[in-house]
């Protein structure tokens, strides 16, 4: 595993604004960048491989004993949530997607820092501009991404009606391009689809409808379960015979208190770092992290010494693991679940030790 500095394709940008991927530069400072690459062995993409499906399979394994122990107020789940989970992991509705932040620095073993299991944006990014990235520069090398072939296929299983309806905040650059891009692999499965503002989901008085007033019988929300139950249609939500995408069990995964759970069932695993709900249960130096927190939000490293500043809203710690440094900047790797398959990965960087919505985007290849 290193970083290589390599010469970018002089028309760069219209290739990518091509692909539909508009928001390659945030408030003048580069995202996605080109001008470095991440190498690694085949043996490290294995690697890598393993550790991805290890994790999702504890996970699995976490979901179905929180349930079965009715542990689910443990993660700050009410009685209406905890029910939402309950009826749909009993049911086994099926999953998309969803992505593993991952620290390791191409020794030992990679551990993970949290799962975005609900709603996972760097997508596109990952399964396609790098991809045509590889192409252009270095065709005779591998890349760890089947992202956009497994998802087709994975629409195939999940989809139970002939159309989905796919719902995100529009307004928002990342969030639209991941919807459009999901929407678009489902197309390529056979799936007809319909896309809407978050917004513009309504209630008929017995089912959720669009702008049109057809039935949503399917929907594929790219907002959060926690945002979801907070709005005022969400007393509805149990009464409706309506497939969810992402299913209503991911609330446990999407939280980060399934982090101190995790630890709790396996204990001592290689791919899993200490965590607790409490902070005296931790020594030395560790991050406290929001439950709900995504892109960095809130993530403040602590220690002896450190004084905590005060919360807001309930916190997770977990053992700190310093991302590996390359030229100054520390690589994270996230590593895609489809299904429940290992599907590749994408790497972002920062000066900053916290992985937040800014941090770039470096493409990747990997050689025998």
């Amino acid at each position: 595993m290193r970083r290589e500095r390599v010469a970018e394709r002089p028309d760069w940008r219209a290739r990518v604004e091509a692909l539909g991927f508009d928001f390659h530069t945030i408030d003048g400072a580069a995202y996605w960048r080109e001008d470095v690459c991440y190498r690694f062995g085949a043996y490290e993409i294995d690697t890598l491989e393993d550790a991805t499906a290890e994790l999702h399979s504890l996970c699995l394994e976490a979901v179905d004993r929180i349930v079965r122990d009715g542990r689910c107020a443990e993660l700050g789940l009410d009685d209406t949530a905890a029910r939402l989970v309950e009826r749909s992991w009993h049911a086994r509705e099926p999953a998309l997607y969803g992505r593993m932040d991952l620290v390791w620095d191409g020794s030992a073993a990679p551990q993970l820092l949290e799962y975005n299991a609900d709603t996972p944006t760097a997508l596109f990014e990952a399964a396609v501009v790098q991809w045509h990235w590889l192409q252009d520069t270095r065709a005779q090398a591998d890349q760890f991404n089947s992202i956009h072939e497994k998802l087709i296929e994975r629409w195939k299983q999940v989809s139970t009606n002939k159309q989905i309806h796919f719902a995100a905040c529009y307004e928002q650059a990342e969030d639209r391009a991941t919807c459009e891009y999901l929407r678009d692999t489902a197309t390529q499965a056979g799936i007809a689809n319909v896309a809407l503002d978050i917004a513009d989901v309504g209630w008929s008085g017995a089912d959720f409808v669009d702008l049109d007033n057809r039935v949503i019988g399917t929907l594929f929300k790219l907002y959060p379960w926690e945002w979801m139950l907070d709005e005022p249609f969400a007393a509805h939500i149990p009464k409706v015979d309506l497939h969810w995408i992402e299913p209503a069990w991911k609330m446990l995964l999407s939280n980060k208190s399934i982090l101190a759970l995790l630890w709790e069932f396996f204990p001592g695993h290689p791919n899993l770092l200490p965590a607790a709900q409490r902070r005296g249960e931790l020594s030395g130096i560790f991050v406290r992290k929001p439950r709900h927190g995504r892109e960095g939000e809130g993530v403040i490293v602590l220690g002896p010494g450190i004084d905590e500043p005060p919360a807001t809203a309930p916190q997770v710690y977990q053992q700190f693991r310093e991302l590996p440094r390359f030229d100054e900047r520390h690589a994270l790797i996230g590593s895609w679940v489809i299904g429940h398959e290992p599907a590749g990965i994408g790497m972002r960087e920062d000066v900053d030790r916290i992985t937040r919505n800014t941090s770039c985007f470096v493409p990747h290849y990997f050689v025998e």
